[in-house]
C-alpha cells in the first residue's frame, strides 16, 4: 500500500492495482498527468498507450470480457470523452466491466465554458451503471472505490469518474477497503422446486444462456444432461455453451436460420439464463412466445420480465442457480435433440459454399476453421461479413468471443488487442470488415509496438454491406455504401505488421497456414464477393425484386 501522504492520483491507482485491475487503456492528455504518472511507476500495472480513445475503449472491454475483471480505460475532458464514448456504451449493453477515468477541467473555471469543459457526470449517465465528478482531493480514491463496486456489483457495466486535474495532485489517504468477491444472490428454496417441477414435466424445455453464463461452460453441460434441456446461445455470446454438444441448438443472432428456431418457436418451457433478452437474441422481440412458460434468472431485478413476458423471474446469479438444480435428484424423460442438433451443425458448415464472382465470405471461415486452433479466441466488428463468423465458426471453448452486442463498428482489431494482453497464452484472431478496419485498423500500431501476435482477418468487399442490404431490401437502391479499393495491406505493412492480399479462393489455406503460427501481428485482407450479402441472399438478388 502507499504512503499516507500520497496525491489523489496515487492512491486511486493503488485502489485499483489492489482490486486487481491489470491495464489502462489510454491517449494521453494534458487533464490527467499524474495518473498516467502514477500508473506508469506502478511495478504491477500496464499502461497501454492506443491510437484513438475508441480503441482504448474497445480494449479494455475486451480485456474484460476475456479475464472477468474491470480494466480501466482513460481519456481528456470532452474530446477524449466523447471519443471513448462508443466503447463505453458497448461495455453498458454488454454487461461488461469497466472502470472509466476522464480528466476534467481545473474546479474554479466549472461552468464557464472552460477549454474543451463538458459536463461529464451528465454525458456519461446514460450509459454507465455510476457516473461521478469528484470535488476533493481526498475523497478521489473513495469516490473511484464507488464506481469499482458499481462496475462489478449485479449487473456489471461501465462505471465512470471524472477527475479534475487540479486535484489529482492534492493530497488523498489510501483507502484502505476490502475487496472481497460479490456476494453471490441466491435463489429461494421455492423458487428452485418449482423451477425443477416445470422443467421435469416440460415436454420440449430450451435454454436461452446470456453473459451471466459466461464462466461456466462445464456447469451449463451438465444442467443441459440432467433437465435435458436443449441449449441456444445468445446474440454473441456463443462461448456459453459449446457447439458440438448434442443438446445445442444454435445461436440467437442476426439471420438465424428458420429451421434454427422451430424448438424456441415450439418450447413449452423457456429457462432464459443470465440474458435480458435483447432484440437481436428475441429475434425483434417476437420468441419466445405464448404459450411458453418463460423462467428468467438474472441478478438484476429490472431484467426480469422487462423485454418479454415471464412466468417465474428468479432473482439469483445463474451459479447459484444451476447448483441448487443440480443437487436437485430429477427423473426426467429422455428428450431427443438430435434432430434440431444435426440442423444446426449441417446449416454452420461452410464447406462447398462458393461464388463465381469472388471468395465466398463462407470460404475464408472454412479455411480458418481447417488452419486456425480451435481454441482461437475470435473478436469480430459489425456488419453483414460478422453473420458468417458467427454462423460458420463452431466456438466449443469458453471465453473465445469477444463482439459488441451493441453492434459498435471498430471494435474488432482494438478488441484483439486487448484480448491478446488479457489473455497471452491464447490465439487472438479480429474478423473485420474493411469499413470497421478503416475506423479503428490503426491500432494494429499499438499491436506491433506491444509485440502481440494478433491476426487481423479483412473482409474486403468495397461496400457498408449491411446498410446496402436494408436500402436495397426496403428502397430497391443503396446510397452513401460505397467505400474505395484501398491497399489494406500495404496500410498494415505501413504500421508495422505483415501483411498479404488474398485475391482467389486457392490462396486461402496458404495464408491461413502462414498465420497459424501466431509469431507476430498480421494482417490478411480477403477480397470477398460484394454481391454474396448473406449466407441466403445476394446484393443483386435484392436490388432486382419487384416493387
Amino acid at each position: 500500500m502507499i504512503n499516507m501522504t500520497a496525491n489523489a492520483a496515487e492512491a486511486i491507482v493503488d485502489l485499483l492495482a489492489r482490486a486487481g485491475v491489470r491495464r489502462f487503456y489510454t491517449v494521453p492528455g494534458e487533464s490527467f498527468l499524474e495518473l498516467l504518472d502514477a500508473v506508469a511507476q506502478h511495478p504491477e500495472l500496464r499502461l497501454v498507450s492506443t491510437r484513438h480513445e475508441s480503441g482504448a475503449a474497445f480494449m479494455a472491454e475486451a480485456d474484460a470480457k476475456i479475464t472477468g475483471v474491470p480494466a480501466v480505460a482513460m481519456g481528456t475532458r470532452g474530446p477524449g470523452a466523447a471519443n471513448l464514448a462508443v466503447g463505453v456504451h458497448t461495455a453498458h449493453q454488454d454487461s461488461t466491466p469497466m472502470i472509466v477515468l476522464l480528466g476534467h477541467v481545473e474546479t474554479e473555471f466549472f461552468g464557464r465554458e472552460a477549454f474543451q469543459e463538458v459536463d461529464l457526470a451528465r454525458f456519461y449517465d446514460p450509459i454507465t451503471v455510476y457516473a461521478a465528478t469528484v470535488q476533493r482531493s481526498d475523497r478521489a480514491a473513495e469516490t473511484v472505490a464507488r464506481a469499482l463496486r458499481h462496475a462489478t456489483a449485479g449487473r456489471p457495466g461501465p462505471a465512470m469518474v471524472a477527475l479534475p486535474a487540479d486535484l489529482l495532485a492534492g493530497q488523498c489517504s489510501p483507502v484502505d477497503l476490502p475487496f472481497p468477491e460479490p456476494p453471490m444472490a441466491h435463489p429461494s428454496p421455492q423458487d428452485v422446486a418449482l423451477a425443477a417441477d416445470e422443467l421435469t414435466r416440460a415436454a420440449r424445455p430450451v435454454a436461452i444462456l446470456g453473459r451471466g453464463a459466461h464462466d461456466l461452460h462445464d456447469k451449463m453441460v451438465h444442467l443441459a444432461e440432467a433437465y435435458g434441456l436443449g441449449v441456444y446461445t445468445g446474440f454473441r455470446r456463443q462461448d456459453t455453451f459449446p457447439a458440438s454438444h448434442p443438446h445445442y441448438l444454435g445461436h440467437l443472432g442476426l439471420g438465424t436460420p428458420d429451421e434454427l428456431l422451430e424448438p424456441l418457436r415450439t418450447a413449452d418451457v423457456v429457462l432464459v439464463l443470465g440474458s435480458r433478452l435483447s432484440e437481436a437474441t428475441t429475434q425483434g422481440y417476437a420468441l419466445p412466445r405464448t404459450p411458453a412458460r418463460v423462467i428468467q434468472v438474472d441478478v438484476d431485478p429490472l431484467v426480469l420480465g422487462a423485454t418479454t413476458p415471464v412466468a417465474r423471474g428468479v432473482l439469483a446469479s445463474v451459479e447459484s442457480f444451476a447448483d441448487a438444480l443440480l443437487a436437485r435428484p430429477a427423473s426426467v424423460p429422455r428428450r431427443d435433440w438430435s434432430a434440431a442438433h444435426n440442423a444446426a451443425m449441417r446449416l454452420s458448415d461452410p464447406e462447398g459454399m462458393t461464388s463465381p464472382h469472388g471468395i465466398h465470405p463462407a470460404e475464408v471461415v472454412a479455411a480458418m476453421r481447417r488452419r486456425l486452433p480451435a481454441d482461437t479466441v475470435l473478436t469480430n466488428d459489425a456488419g453483414n461479413f460478422s453473420i458468417f463468423g458467427h454462423r460458420y465458426w463452431r466456438f466449443d471453448h469458453p471465453r473465445s468471443q469477444a463482439a459488441p452486442t451493441s453492434g459498435a463498428m471498430g471494435y474488432a482489431v482494438p478488441g484483439a488487442v486487448g484480448a491478446q494482453l488479457a489473455a497471452p497464452d491464447r490465439r487472438v484472431a479480429a474478423l473485420v470488415g474493411d469499413g470497421g478496419f478503416l475506423m479503428t485498423g490503426q491500432e494494429m500500431e499499438t499491436a506491433v509496438r506491444l509485440g502481440l501476435p494478433v491476426l487481423a482477418v479483412v473482409f474486403q468487399n468495397l461496400l457498408y454491406g449491411t446498410i446496402a442490404m436494408h436500402q436495397a431490401r426496403n428502397l430497391g437502391r443503396t446510397a452513401a455504401v460505397d467505400i474505395g479499393p484501398v491497399d489494406i495491406a500495404g496500410i498494415a505493412r505501413g504500421l508495422g505488421a505483415d501483411s498479404m492480399t488474398v485475391t482467389s479462393s486457392d490462396e486461402l489455406d496458404d495464408a491461413f497456414a502462414r498465420a497459424a503460427a501466431f509469431d507476430g501481428p498480421r494482417v490478411i485482407a480477403v477480397r470477398t464477393d460484394p454481391d454474396v450479402i448473406t449466407p441466403t441472399a445476394t446484393l443483386s438478388g435484392l436490388l432486382s425484386r419487384p416493387g
